[in-house]
């Protein structure tokens, strides 16, 4: 079992004696479910677990009355379960929560009654419009909390690496001095191992108990699959080859050299957004991919000027977004010959790092040609990001941070395969230490 951050929310959840029943969404097998119940056998005498996808029937316990003694009555009878379920030592896990709208309902009626905790998962649970709605939606009865794959530190906690190297970077960060080259040369390493494995727990297992990355690649394209089953099962009739179509056109856009998500290249012909658009938002409301938005200007706040029908579309998470490239790609990384889809592949990466933060992710184009990878807010002020896959000049970065009157920005920051230095107002970084820049 690895170590997740959830772990960290969820013991705040528990020591907050306000606390309301949980909700956790997120994309398919991105470990919510292991991490819950992880959670609940080392902090409850009793749990009581309800996976409504693999169980139908333990939606009858949630028709009718509503009273929490008759659900948990009618429970005990489909389950054969005839414990004695303790006040204050009770937990209850709804998992795939959205096969079941009453068990949604009821979660206000779990946390009037107050005896028993409820934590609730949901992989779909952003899709509106594909599965029944709750008669009511327990607004202020419930607190919900988003979930990802396991992101770059936490792959480093799987892989061994202790937190006195994390506090080492953090250090080189704050005084910004130069990384030990052995330890630079081992982060880089475990970095593009990231970017080929990614954060999906059952890929990351595989790699860190067998090295195999044929067997990383094959676990890879098993999710994917199972996304697109997604797709053809909770999709309208009407939608199911439009969400396809959507999916699977998001390496092509990504390679482009403007990266901008076109509803035209995925079908070509007139109407083309108004057909995907709906197909599009699927994909980010079920926790697959993530929109990045341009920017009109530079100021805070960002959201404020972002250009809703001019963005980016990257995978929430690299690994997969790598196994739908062709065969080979992952040994071209790992040796450095990324070719043409290596813009695509660091910027995705810088992508994955920063969504699974909770940014929301902006970027800054202007039909001059110039643009800047990604803008962040970063200890208070907007700031630049670019991202090289290899150590090369940023000539938009320089442009914009020698226009402060037009611009109105002077902080820049360059990811790329360098080690730490200052030119003025523009710091580089190593592209692994992207992380730790969460101080917004």
């Amino acid at each position: 079992m690895f170590k997740r951050k959830i772990e960290q929310i969820l013991e705040a959840w528990k020591n907050n004696p306000e606390r309301t029943p949980l909700v956790i969404k997120g994309c398919r097998q991105c470990g919510k479910t292991s991490s819950v119940l992880k959670f609940a056998k080392e902090n409850y005498e009793n749990v009581v677990y309800l996976n409504f996808f693999e169980k139908k029937e333990l939606s009858f316990a949630f028709e009718g009355s509503l009273v929490i003694d008759e659900i948990i009555m009618r429970l005990k009878i489909i389950l054969k379960d005839s414990r004695t379920l303790a006040a204050g030592k009770t937990i209850f896990i709804f998992d795939e929560i959205q096969e079941c709208p009453e068990a949604r309902t009821a979660l206000k009626f779990f946390k009037l009654d107050g005896r028993y905790d409820v934590i609730a998962t949901g992989s779909l649970l952003g899709i509106k419009g594909y599965f029944p709605q709750p008669a009511s939606v327990p607004v202020g009865f419930e607190e919900i909390i988003a979930m990802y794959p396991m992101d770059f530190e936490e792959f480093l906690w799987a892989n061994n690496i202790g937190e006195e190297f994390i506090l080492y970077l953090k250090e080189k960060l704050l005084s910004e001095t130069k990384i030990d080259k052995v330890i630079d040369s081992k982060f880089y390493e475990l970095l593009l191992y990231y970017v080929v494995v990614g954060g999906m727990p059952e890929a990351v297992k595989i790699f860190t108990a067998t090295k195999d990355f044929n067997k990383v690649l094959k676990k890879q394209r098993s999710i994917i699959d199972s996304y697109k089953d997604d797709m053809v099962k909770y999709a309208l009739p009407a939608d199911k080859n439009h969400i396809r179509e959507c999916f699977d056109s998001i390496p092509r856009q990504l390679s482009k050299e403007n990266k901008k998500f076109q509803y035209a290249y995925v079908g070509r012909g007139r109407g083309s957004s108004e057909k995907y658009f709906g197909s599009l938002q699927w994909i980010e409301d079920a926790g697959i991919g993530i929109r990045c938005f341009n920017l009109s200007n530079l100021e805070l706040p960002l959201g404020g000027s972002s250009i809703q029908e001019h963005f980016k579309f990257y995978m929430v998470d690299t690994g997969l977004f790598v196994s739908m490239l062709e065969d080979g790609t992952q040994l071209d990384i790992l040796k450095g010959n990324l070719g043409g889809y290596k813009g695509a592949i660091f910027e995705n990466l810088i992508a994955d790092i920063f969504a699974k933060m909770g940014r929301k992710l902006y970027f800054f184009r202007k039909d001059s040609g110039l643009e800047i990878d990604f803008v962040i807010r970063y200890k208070g002020e907007s700031v630049l990001v670019e991202c090289k896959a290899t150590s090369s000049k940023a000539k938009s970065l320089s442009t914009v941070l020698t226009n402060f009157e037009r611009y109105k920005i002077s902080k820049a920051i360059k990811l790329g395969k360098y080690n730490i230095g200052r030119e003025k107002n523009l710091l580089t970084l190593p592209l692994y230490m992207a992380f730790l820049l969460n101080e917004y």
